[in-house]
């Protein structure tokens, strides 16, 4: 009997059950947590049941206008979750530049400082740094500025007698690539009256890409920052330092630790070194 075909068959079904894993889950995963979470959630659990039902009790007429869905279930897919399927492939693509630690911390410096003298002069911000996702294809509009990043060069752009003060900076790395760009603005109803159109236009951003958005607000003088999809209001200028550290410095790795039963194992070893050495006559 000739195995071949069967194990064949046998490494293309787990091949295939395979990648279909790995994709269902990541898949999941990018949703998990964006606007489109519920809707993913309620049409494909609708659509389950709908097929359970209509397997198990024999309808024919829908399964057969199941089977014609099916035809137009990918066109439905790109409708419904056309935000989140533009941020994933834009994901994929990302071409991420590697920049040392030392340079990081710089930016970080020079985004921090810039902030903090908007915040003092009560001129209103909106900065976004882009990380993997390109935001000149998520904003409208803006002035190609493509210059050094530095606190007095923001306090210009911002300056409420500037022509491009309103609307947001975009930086790339240590680079303010554009200004007076417009952000899209968030649809959620769940936000406070108060929340004004600066900061909503920064959240918006924050739920469409990867970037983090820095606001200033022009009334308070309060510096917040969003990110993936959060609202973080009236941070210190120390809050703001560790998490933009937390996003942007490489991530130390971590001292690995030594189980109870191998500290256990060291110290018998110790002991009996010690115990041998200590009985060792002397020469």
């Amino acid at each position: 009997m000739n195995w071949s075909p069967i194990y064949s068959d046998i490494i293309k079904t787990i091949t295939e059950v395979t990648i279909l894993t790995v994709a269902i889950y990541y898949v999941l995963k990018f949703i998990k947590g964006t606007r489109g979470a519920a809707v993913v959630t309620g049409f494909f659990t609708a659509l389950i049941i709908v097929a359970f039902l209509a397997i198990v009790l024999h309808l024919q007429v829908l399964t057969w206008i199941l089977s014609w869905f099916v035809g137009f279930f990918a066109i439905s897919v790109l409708v419904l979750f056309q935000t989140e399927i533009r941020r994933m492939i834009s994901e994929i693509g990302a071409n991420r530049v590697i920049v040392s630690a030392r340079e990081q911390r710089e930016n970080i410096e020079v985004i921090i400082q810039g902030a903090k003298r908007l915040a003092e002069e009560r001129f209103g911000g909106l900065i976004a740094i882009e990380q993997g996702i390109n935001l000149s294809e998520i904003t409208e509009g803006g002035v190609v500025v493509d210059c050094e990043a530095t606190p007095e060069m923001l306090e210009t752009i911002f300056f409420p007698n500037n022509a491009i003060h309103d609307g947001g900076v975009l930086m790339k790395g240590d680079r303010i690539a554009k200004a007076a760009c417009v952000f899209p603005l968030s649809l959620r109803q769940d936000l406070s009256h108060s929340t004004g159109m600066r900061h909503r236009a920064g959240l918006g951003l924050s739920e469409e890409t990867d970037a983090v958005v820095i606001i200033v607000s022009e009334e308070t003088g309060y510096i917040s920052y969003a990110y993936k999809g959060k609202l973080h209001r009236n941070v210190s200028e120390e809050d703001l330092r560790a998490f933009l550290s937390l996003i942007f410095l490489p991530k130390k790795p971590k001292p690995k630790r030594t189980s109870k039963w191998n500290r256990l194992l060291i110290r018998l070893k110790i002991q009996r070194l010690f115990q041998k050495g200590k009985g060792t006559p002397n020469t």
